[in-house]
């Protein structure tokens, strides 16, 4: 560095000049800070006792100047016990009794018969007696800050569904029954399910795909050829299935937080297999699994060495053609971006954009923006900062924790004491199958995007020029749905205050992922479907929810349709990889990096 200086400095300021700073990066003792904070962070499972102790701070000051509120909730606990009193005598008696408190439409701990009766049943009532209290004392108060009182819900969710009376096997009728019924043996398989679960906790060991699950065979088995490959991602070309093909192909954008073949599951619910049967060239961005020498990777570097470059392959395989591109999750964050700067530089290459439940203003971005704030971000980065990225147990755990009765406590209890073995779908494959996150991009994308907003406040910046999302003015075609609580749909709807193309937008039942899987002929599917004119006035989600026509069926065919019309015309289709000689010889789908662990 040294050499770099100006040759007018003194020895003296040369070396000061060269010398490290406290708060500085490279200094002694920022580094002690930085590994102090490390070392609390793994401690902590990444979570910040700073965050947990502010909102109860928040909580606790602000209900204490408001006796009112002290009073109501004490009336509440009264008529609670009141109430659970009157049930408990009723069917101490043997009486026919109505409960006073309901579970949520969504939990099903209690669903076994036994626990109607006494004194299970009486334990539900107290639990849920305390479930009931609890969410109305950390309801929203004059002064507290709107975020702490959901995550003082959230945490007292937490902290209850620990103690249900429905995780012991002494206050569970269904394991007591069971217990009887297989003469213990039930527990005796539970206990060899334990410690398989913690031996494999401890070793974090890639367990293989099960038997009829295995990745290129059974999922991920669409034909076709990997004909690009970078450092950061596989590029995989799909073998047509039919004569003729549409002139413009499509190009997937899967989120690095997964492996792409959620997109590709079994045949019969693969969305790339639906796509080459209806006459489309497709696709697939195939990510790398990073590791700790990729700890530098960068949202840019996934922008310019991923999408771009995955779009500069495709124009080479079909030049003269212009892309559907189509992003899912984070991947159609990172889409919507680069689409953006596409036509603000004049790159005009785009035919059409598909977003699936990805989101471009984080707001209102559930219930994950409970684990998100400077404090926790800073946790996450710590954590990151000795191993490079953010691990898949440690990603993992926060997913699950947001449905914890059902992911976590209700599966330890078949598991753990009910004696049953997880029976595998092509869905929980792939969702054990998970990746890591760089530690540099993870950071830039929790901060940026999640915690500052800054794509839609105007802020964010590519190449030192601001990204305008009005800028995009190709078709769009967004995809929410209804119960997803990662992308939840009135989030993802916003899509339409920052752009003004001409833009569909689509409402489907199911969850992040199961609402995106919805071939035709799934049982139970049904979605709305709205257009919005290029340039036309904004509409509301609610209004425009009331307004809509209920669809039954899956929205696939009509994405398909859409983009039929998007397109222009039928050709034949390209050769595999574009002109390549026949040396180069191309490896089958589904590549090499899907298989990295």
């Amino acid at each position: 560095m040294t050499e770099l200086l100006p040759d007018n400095l003194t020895a003296r300021d040369k070396v000061e000049a060269t010398e490290s700073r406290p708060g500085e990066l490279g200094h002694p003792y920022e580094k002690l800070d930085r590994a102090t904070r490390s070392a609390l962070a793994r401690a902590t499972a990444g979570v910040s006792p700073h965050s947990i102790i502010a909102t109860w701070m928040d909580w606790a000051l602000h209900l204490s100047r408001s006796p009112g509120r002290q009073l109501e909730l004490a009336e509440r606990a009264a008529r609670d016990v009141a109430n659970l009193w009157v049930y408990a005598s009723e069917m101490a008696a043997g009486n026919k009794a109505t409960p006073p408190f309901q579970t949520r439409a969504q939990d099903h701990r209690f669903s076994a018969p036994g626990w109607q009766k006494f004194p299970f049943s009486l334990w539900q009532q107290a639990f849920l007696s305390t479930q009931d209290w609890w969410q109305a004392a950390t309801e929203e108060m004059p002064g507290i800050a709107p975020r702490d009182a959901e995550r003082a819900q959230f945490q007292v969710r937490q902290a209850l569904d620990l103690v249900s009376p429905s995780n012991f096997p002494w206050s569970n009728p269904e394991i007591i029954n069971r217990t009887f019924q297989t003469g213990g043996r039930n527990l005796i398989e539970g206990s060899a399910h334990f410690l398989e679960d913690v031996t494999h906790t401890l070793t974090q060991e890639h367990e293989p795909a099960p038997q009829g699950y295995e990745i290129g065979q059974d999922l991920a088995a669409t034909p076709g050829k990997v004909v690009f490959r970078n450092a950061l991602f596989e590029l995989i070309q799909y073998s047509p299935s039919t004569k003729s093909v549409q002139a413009e192909p499509i190009l997937f954008v899967p989120a690095w937080i997964m492996k792409y073949y959620v997109l590709d599951l079994s045949p019969e619910n693969s969305m790339v297999r639906y796509l080459v049967d209806r006459g489309f060239t497709v696709f697939m961005i195939s990510w790398v699994n990073p590791t700790a020498d990729q700890a530098d990777l960068s949202l840019e570097d996934y922008r310019l060495n991923g999408v771009m470059a995955a779009i500069d392959a495709v124009e080479k395989i079909v030049p003269g053609q212009k892309i559907h591109a189509n992003g899912y999750c984070l991947g159609g964050t990172l889409l919507a971006i680069a689409a953006a700067v596409m036509q603000r530089d004049g790159d005009d290459r785009l035919a059409s954009v598909t977003l699936m439940a990805a989101q471009v203003d984080f707001a209102e971005a559930g219930e994950l923006l409970l684990f998100i704030d400077d404090s926790q971000v800073a946790f996450v980065e710590d954590l990151m900062w000795l191993q490079g990225y953010l691990d898949r147990p440690q990603m993992t755990r926060t997913f699950t924790t947001i449905r914890a009765e059902d992911l976590i406590y209700a599966r330890a209890v078949r598991r753990y004491f009910l004696g049953e073995d997880d029976l595998p779908t092509d869905l929980t494959v792939w969702n054990n199958d998970t990746t890591r996150m760089p530690a540099r991009m993870h950071s830039e994308y929790l901060r940026g995007l999640f915690l500052e907003n800054r794509l839609s406040a105007g802020r964010f910046a590519v190449e030192g020029r601001v990204v305008a999302l009005k800028d995009i003015r190709v078709p769009m075609f967004v995809v929410a749905t209804e119960s997803d609580h990662i992308a939840p749909w009135r989030s993802v709807y916003k899509i339409r205050l920052f752009t003004d193309g001409d833009l569909t937008f689509v409402l489907t039942n199911g969850g992040h992922n199961g609402g995106i899987l919805s071939e035709p002929g799934h049982k139970r599917r049904h979605y709305r479907l709205g257009h919005r004119e290029a340039d036309a006035l904004y509409t509301a989600p609610d209004e425009w929810l009331e307004t809509s026509k209920l669809q039954q069926g899956s929205w696939w065919p009509a994405m398909a349709d859409w983009l039929i019309d998007q397109s222009s015309g039928e050709t034949k289709p390209p050769p595999m990889g574009g002109k390549r000689s026949e040396k180069d010889k191309l490896p089958d789908a589904p590549g090499r990096y899907i298989h990295q662990s």
